[in-house]
């Protein structure tokens, strides 16, 4: 039920100035309006000189940091300012606050669980992006996303090198209702790197729902969106890293053509929906002995989604990519959880990959769409 703005904003204010405060992150903006800083975080510290809230700012360019006293002025101006979110978490509790479109306050409160400081710290560090972090509130939080959205993380985290390039250029091919872009954008960003992403899908209703998510989240100037094909849609810069989760089909080997043309560094997709490749077998008898492998249609479906990725695997490593197929999230969250996880290396490809290759899809008689996208 929505409530009256400055009765909750007095509300986050009790929160941060009372004993007891863990954290309080200010984020997003409201509807016509901008904050001077793009996202504000409050802590408790103790100095010599006593306790103090440490506020963490950032305009979108670095981070300033500063110890206040509890009686400053400084939280009332923060407070002032046009900030679409706050999530403030207490010894007593966790407040979640979102400016709605009309000016008034959409709260949710949850009481605390007490819990021993130990299991409160891995709690807390288990996780890449906070459960706290603003995203959260935007998108919805409900424990399973938050665990696809980690999962994801620890994959891209495991792609990229322990410094990030900055500026890290990012383009997610067929990105939906982009959460996992945001997650991505969140995640970089908090490791210190300039990021500049662009979110493509065809339809231009997700283009304005995701702009507005990204003006609510304060990061649009870095976080954009364009409406178009994965083919042919018009970014404005050669990315670093490609990602393509979900795409359906062979939308997925569109995804990986166009990196592959782009010569992304890193690329990661998770292929859905394995057609192309079924649809082949389907008209032609299989090489002896493995008849029984696709004599049955459950079977040849299930064949067909593991050659579909060994080959594109191999057409990656035949265009200098060193790739590695894993599993990214558990398959009770959902079956299509693997992942190409894909780096572009010097290396040129060996006799024996290419003749691998060859081998694999003249026996089988087909002939995968990447290959026939990567010829063009």
């Amino acid at each position: 039920m929505p409530q009256s703005l400055d009765d909750a904003l007095a509300e986050v204010r009790d929160m941060i100035l009372a004993p007891g405060l863990t954290r309080a992150v200010a984020a997003g903006k409201r509807r016509g309006q901008t904050p001077s800083i793009v996202r504000a975080e409050v802590r408790p510290v103790t100095l010599k000189a006593g306790p103090r809230l440490q506020i963490v700012t950032n305009d979108g360019s670095r981070p300033f940091t500063r110890n206040v006293e509890p009686s400053s002025t400084a939280i009332d101006e923060l407070l002032s300012e046009p900030f679409g979110n706050w999530h403030v978490e207490s010894s007593t509790g966790t407040l979640q606050l979102r400016v709605t479109k009309k000016g008034d306050a959409q709260v949710h409160r949850s009481a605390a669980v007490a819990a021993p400081a130990a299991a409160e710290h891995d709690r807390a560090k288990q996780w890449l992006l906070d459960p706290g972090d603003p995203l959260f509130t935007v998108i919805g939080g409900n424990a399973a996303k938050r665990r696809q959205v980690d999962a994801f993380l620890r994959s891209l985290a495991a792609s990229l090198p322990a410094e990030l390039p900055s500026p890290l250029r990012v383009v997610d091919l067929g990105c939906g209702n982009a959460y996992l872009t945001f997650a991505a954008y969140r995640y970089l960003a908090g490791r210190g790197a300039k990021v500049q992403v662009v979110g493509v899908d065809v339809r231009e209703d997700q283009r304005v729902r995701n702009t507005e998510v990204a003006a609510e989240l304060g990061c649009s100037e870095d976080v954009t969106f364009v409406a178009g094909t994965i083919e042919d849609a018009q970014v404005p810069f050669d990315p670093d890293l490609v990602l393509a989760l979900h795409a359906c089909d062979t939308a997925t080997d569109q995804a990986l053509a166009r990196a592959v043309s782009w010569n992304a560094d890193w690329v990661l997709a998770a292929p859905c929906c394995h057609h192309d490749i079924a649809a082949q077998l389907k008209g032609r008898p299989a090489p002896a002995p493995f008849g029984e492998l696709t004599r049955h249609a459950i079977m040849r479906e299930r064949f067909a989604d593991v050659l579909t990725d060994s080959l594109r695997a191999g057409l990656l490593r035949l265009r200098g990519y060193k790739v590695e197929v894993v599993e990214f999230i558990d398959s009770a969250h959902t079956p299509r959880n693997l992942l190409l996880r894909a780096r572009r290396t010097p290396a040129p490809p060996t006799d024996a990959q290419r003749a691998e290759y060859e081998a694999l899809t003249s026996q089988w008689g087909v002939t995968p769409a990447l290959e026939k996208m990567l010829a063009d």
